[in-house]
């Protein structure tokens, strides 16, 4: 049985997941709240599998509660509610959610979700699915970037030469360019100016 817990302040979406619930076999409703503290004492006393949490609650919101769950270690699954925006979903995933959901979501996807997150899996609205994996993906890059690949792309940004920022670097002109290479070749990119838009774009370099 997977016990659920429902904290939304909008009463349809709320009532919307709390029927789902009641009609799937394999789930329970152990609780439902409207601010977020009480939703935090529901969790804390119930300890249910999976809690639907709007992002927006008054009180504490859904992402301090995610992070109350995911500090306190709490044995909680959290899919968080909220618009369609793919950087909220991917802060929401980034901080231990195990979905994100919109308020348009139907009866399947709200039960399918459910589902997923008590079995440990990932469940993204399908909208926001590439935007968020593409964002992930960016993320991992960037934090795969070498100090020395990072700091060159941030010399090449502020207009400095590869020769220039050889010397800055105290590195050999022969090594700029077998750098500058491999990180053609894993962007995906033919020259310097594309490298260097394409890092400013993701984001790994101001």
């Amino acid at each position: 049985m997977i016990d659920v817990v429902v904290a939304d302040r909008q009463p349809l979406f709320r009532e919307a997941v709390i029927r789902v619930v009641h009609q799937a076999a394999e789930m329970r409703l152990v609780g439902e709240a409207v601010d977020g503290r009480a939703a935090l004492e529901l969790i804390r006393g119930r300890r249910p599998a999976v809690a639907v949490l709007g992002r927006d609650l008054d009180g504490i919101d859904g992402f301090q509660l995610l992070n109350a769950v995911v500090r306190d270690e709490l044995p909680t699954r959290v899919l968080l509610v909220g618009s369609a925006a793919e950087q909220a979903g991917y802060d929401a995933i980034a901080a231990g959610a195990s979905g994100w959901l919109s308020r348009f979501s139907g009866a399947q996807e709200l039960g399918e979700s459910i589902v997923a997150a008590a079995d440990g899996r990932m469940f993204l609205r399908h909208d926001a699915q590439s935007a968020i994996v593409q964002r992930i993906r960016e993320r991992q890059a960037r934090d795969v970037l070498s100090d020395r690949e990072r700091r060159l792309l941030q010399l090449l940004a502020d207009g400095r030469s590869p020769t220039d920022a050889a010397g800055t670097l105290h590195l050999s002109a022969g090594t700029v360019k077998t750098t500058l290479s491999h990180l053609y070749r894993r962007v995906g990119v033919a020259d310097r100016a594309a490298l260097v838009a394409t890092a400013l774009r993701r984001g790994w370099i101001d």
